[in-house]
């Protein structure tokens, strides 16, 4: 049966060519009218080689005069001629495609193109070794048709079955151990009443005593992501997490704990919620319906500590020192490939239907000029206006960011002059460096320090942590991490030891 199909192969393989090569639409038709008509072969001269009628040789398509590329058969032509070599025109250049083929150029051709086809198939030993091979290889191309068919059954079991064709489904969960290397009396609640515009501390609050112990606290997040044109994004965030209590003396806690949500402590529930779409080519547009934070409504928080930090100091701190929003809405226009303005605005009472509340109380204005590379540097200045009028709390903030990237090793950090309600000021900045791949694709090895905002104080924070990237979906970051709270009570220092291990999915 194989050999049947082979010659069968080897008939039609020719036969096509030189319907390629010779037969425009009503050529067949052409043909047999013209035998009917004359019982003497025409003189028309022939299109391929048939001695002695001269003949034209071409070796490119475009030597035919009246052969265009709009033409529909032209690059059947192109191929017999460039690829094949055995297609010849007439003596004038011409092809005359549109004329009736007489019998005589049909067999001139038909033995051009059997020519061509002998020199590619070779000897009949290459054509034995090719027998040979489909036989020895039988069993295994039987095995590959076998796995394309389970797999387009398992393709088709999954599209049936999807969860959804526009949204993706991913997932974080983090857990810290925390050992603190020496005792602490907390962060007692004297030093959040001398007028820190931070929520509640971290730490202890009530005095805690000399005890302190090993902690382990996680957080899990779910995050839905649609997306309705390919270009835009909806993100809904479920997040579940502990309440920070560990890190006593520290203004902000654990990054990736999320203390701020106490509603969320050991519960389930709705986080983020926003959606962000382009607006022409170089403006995009973010609008958030809870939980909304000034640094996410920018293009870039720039300094490189933000995700791989154990502490949140690692983060400039100043865009917390505004309350979350539950409406938020920003726009970024890229006016260059490199320079972004981003505008911003949120509101904590967008959902409270008061005098004092509604969507234009409560608030905060945001306006940061970004200069964004691929290479050495990354920089940016922000404006914060907010209408907080407690004592203590933050009335407005200029900052500056700046990261100088030098191949693996980064240096980065911020700056920010913050004036209090009621006089004082909140400034706080932070300097390290981090150095990527280190000893491993994906790992960083990051060391940084800095003063979070405090009404008349100075609280320090000093971290050196190492993210050890075991795979895509897993990592593990130790860290040390040195607080100082600057309070002038009690026990104000601590150190502690700290592991986290991070999953995705």
């Amino acid at each position: 049966m194989k050999q049947v199909i082979w010659k069968s192969l080897l008939a039609a393989t020719p036969t096509a060519l030189v319907m390629a090569w010779a037969l425009p639409g009503n050529v067949l038709a052409a043909e047999t009218i013209s035998s009917e008509l004359y019982s003497e072969p025409q003189t028309a001269l022939p299109l391929s080689g048939a001695a002695p009628v001269q003949i034209a040789q071409v070796t490119s398509v475009s030597e035919l005069s009246d052969v265009q590329p709009g033409d529909w058969a032209y690059t059947a032509l192109q191929r017999l001629v460039e690829e094949y070599g055995c297609l010849e025109g007439y003596p004038d250049r011409t092809y005359r495609g549109n004329r009736a083929l007489t019998r005589y150029e049909f067999a001139a051709g038909l033995n051009a193109c059997l020519d061509v086809v002998v020199q590619l198939i070779g000897s009949g030993s290459q054509l034995d070794e090719i027998r040979r091979l489909q036989e020895e290889f039988a069993a295994e191309l039987a095995t590959v048709r076998g796995d394309v068919d389970a797999l387009q059954t398992d393709v088709a079991e999954l599209e049936a079955n999807q969860f959804s064709t526009t949204t993706k489904l991913n997932g974080n969960f983090y857990a810290h151990l925390i050992v603190p290397f020496d005792d602490a009396d907390g962060f007692i609640d004297d030093v959040q009443a001398e007028g820190s515009s931070l929520p509640a501390p971290a730490g202890n609050q009530t005095g805690g005593g000399p005890e302190a112990d090993a902690t382990f606290e996680y957080a899990a997040l779910l995050n839905f992501d649609t997306s309705f044109t390919g270009k835009d994004r909806l993100n809904v965030r479920l997040l579940a997490s502990d309440s920070p209590n560990t890190l006593a003396n520290t203004e902000s806690g654990l990054n990736y704990q999320y203390g701020r949500r106490s509603d969320l402590e050991d519960n389930v529930g709705l986080d983020n919620v926003y959606y962000i779409f382009p607006v022409g080519n170089r403006i995009s547009a973010t609008v958030g319906a809870n939980s909304v934070d000034a640094y996410e409504l920018v293009t870039s928080t720039i300094v490189p500590f933000a995700d791989n930090a154990v502490g949140f100091a690692g983060s400039p701190e100043f865009y917390i020192l505004y309350p979350t929003g539950n409406f938020g809405a920003a726009v970024n226009l890229a006016f260059t490939r490199n320079l972004v303005l981003d505008v911003g605005y949120a509101s904590t009472s967008s959902n409270v239907n008061t005098p004092d509340g509604g969507l234009f109380n409560d608030n905060y204005y945001m306006a940061q000029l970004n200069f964004l590379t691929d290479g050495i540097l990354d920089a940016a200045i922000t404006y914060m206006d907010g209408s907080q009028d407690e004592d203590g709390t933050a009335d407005n903030t200029i900052a500056g960011l700046l990261s100088l990237n030098l191949g693996r090793f980064t240096v980065a950090g911020h700056y920010a002059s913050t004036s209090a309600n009621g006089g004082g000021d909140l400034d706080s900045y932070m300097g390290g460096v981090a150095i990527s791949d280190l000893f491993g694709v994906g790992n960083e090895l990051g060391v940084y320090g800095g003063i979070s905002p405090a009404l008349n104080r100075d609280p320090l924070l000093v971290e050196a942590y190492y993210k050890i990237n075991v795979n895509e979906f897993f990592s593990l970051t130790p860290a040390v991490i040195y607080a100082d709270n600057d309070s002038g009570v009690g026990n104000q220092e601590n150190l502690y030891g700290v592991l986290r291990t991070s999953f995705s999915f």
